[in-house]
């Protein structure tokens, strides 16, 4: 065998030569190869589904990188975006469902729910066919809430809402919940609404109970679905009116002093009767119900 401190120049010189084409073709094609794999594309993401994306990347195009074939809603939630809050999606000007799939080039624009007035006067919406990617509402505005929300569910309930709570479920009882009863599922655990056969759900923003609850109620538009008081807030049975009498030992005092007319619950027997905290909460529901504040 030949040392390298045997070879000519001649031999140095063709083994360097042959190197570089080796180093050429090789990078050429990885190059070439690479190019092939990562396509561009430009999306858009429209209203309330930019809280889901970092700032830097709100109310703009964004310009990705497309790796490997996939559908838009595989692309749609690797960006961090959940399926349940998505109502429109239009590529290239045309709309499509979830199973697209999308293609190098593609310009992209994903909405939320959008009701018909905003529909009409967005200037594209309004002249295409739609292909809804969010499937109707359910006829019964009914929730489910995560382990987070509990006092959310309390407020829901005193409204008059069918509301589940239990701080034992677990995300799959969730989620099996939801799709079982019609329920909208509603949380503050992100990857909870990424659940795939999971398909109305809604992620709390605010953190503060009264606020969630006005957020609820402006974002189903429950204004005119109402019924205070009509719903037990400790277990969600309905409310009905009670005779004094028939309650009259479970009764403070004072109680049956100044108050007279009381409701129990069908399910726990729990009493309710308007007092101190229910005033309370009567200036909770007027505020409520000034939409426009």
């Amino acid at each position: 065998m030949l040392s390298f401190s045997m070879l000519s120049n001649r031999h140095i010189n063709i083994h360097l030569a042959l190197a570089y084409v080796y180093y050429k073709h090789y990078k050429d094609t990885f190059h070439d190869h690479h190019q092939q794999m990562t396509q561009q594309i430009n999306l858009r993401f429209y209203h309330q589904l930019n809280d889901f994306l970092p700032v830097d990347q709100r109310e703009t195009r964004i310009n990705y990188a497309l790796n490997a074939p996939r559908s838009v809603k595989d692309l749609i939630e690797s960006i961090g975006v959940p399926h349940v809050e998505i109502y429109l999606i239009i590529v290239n000007g045309e709309s499509v469902d979830f199973n697209y799939l999308v293609k190098e080039g593609d310009d992209i624009s994903v909405y939320p729910v959008l009701d018909s007035a905003q529909i009409s006067q967005h200037k594209t919406l309004s002249t295409l066919p739609l292909k809804h990617c969010h499937p109707k509402p359910w006829l019964e505005s009914k929730f489910v809430l995560d382990v987070h929300l509990g006092k959310l569910a309390c407020y829901l309930r005193m409204l008059g809402f069918d509301t589940l709570y239990r701080n034992d479920y677990d995300d799959p009882t969730l989620a099996r919940i939801s799709v079982a009863e019609h329920r909208i599922l509603l949380t503050c655990d992100l990857q909870l609404l990424f659940r795939k056969h999971l398909t109305h759900g809604y992620f709390v923003r605010s953190r503060q109970p009264q606020q969630q609850l006005r957020e609820i109620i402006i974002h189903y538009d429950l204004f005119k679905k109402l019924k205070p008081f009509s719903r037990c807030m400790r277990c969600n049975g309905k409310l009905h009116p009670v005779e004094k009498q028939a309650i009259a030992a479970r009764l403070s005092d004072a109680t049956k002093k100044y108050y007279d007319e009381f409701n129990i619950c069908e399910d726990c027997g729990n009493i309710y009767w308007k007092g101190s905290h229910y005033q309370k909460m009567q200036k909770m529901v007027e505020l409520l119900g000034r939409k426009n504040e």
